[in-house]
């Protein structure tokens, strides 16, 4: 395991998670941000990307397990982005919906915020969030980051407006543990 918290365990992927994963990226409605479900070969391409990332970077969105079950309910990571005009260090989440509403995502992302801050020794992290989704601006605005500026992403033939949300280190360093 590479990150525990209270409830969930955060691992690399590997192809046995291809039924979780595909349980995510195959959802309208969890893939709504992402202008809908992947099909087969983007599922496949994904998975790769995560383990390229492991190799290249040493870390990546990782698996996230239920502690009580090892039951695969989502992702949620660290990738390097280039987010406006610099190279930085993102927190991504995605989950299966029917996790959704239960503060996996704030868990498990306030994890890797920590652990990008601890053992990437950045001084900042950032997510990038579409700006019609409501869920996400709430966990990136629970882990204690605020809009640093926006852009417009070009993702599958669609112009798609962004907010981007940071955090500095000392200020998550700052900030009560159940915030």
């Amino acid at each position: 395991m590479l990150i525990d918290t209270p409830r969930l365990q955060l691992r690399e992927m590997t192809a046995n998670d291809l039924p979780a994963l595909r349980a995510i990226l195959q959802d309208e409605q969890t893939m709504t941000a992402y202008e809908g479900a992947f099909d087969e070969p983007m599922v496949l391409q994904w998975l790769q990307r995560m383990l390229d990332r492991y190799r290249e970077d040493g870390y990546g969105l990782w698996a996230v397990e239920l502690r009580e079950t090892g039951t695969m309910i989502g992702q949620c990571g660290l990738t390097k982005q280039h987010i406006l005009d610099a190279d930085v260090v993102e927190v991504g989440y995605l989950f299966q919906r029917a996790h959704w509403g239960n503060g996996y995502a704030v868990e498990a992302a306030r994890a890797c915020r920590d652990y990008a801050f601890e053992f990437l020794d950045t001084d900042r992290v950032w997510a990038q969030v579409r700006d019609t989704n409501l869920a996400s601006m709430n966990v990136a605005i629970r882990l204690g980051m605020t809009v640093r500026g926006r852009f417009v992403k070009h993702y599958r033939g669609v112009e798609m407006p962004h907010l981007v949300f940071a955090i500095d280190k000392f200020g998550a360093l700052d900030r009560p543990a159940d915030h």
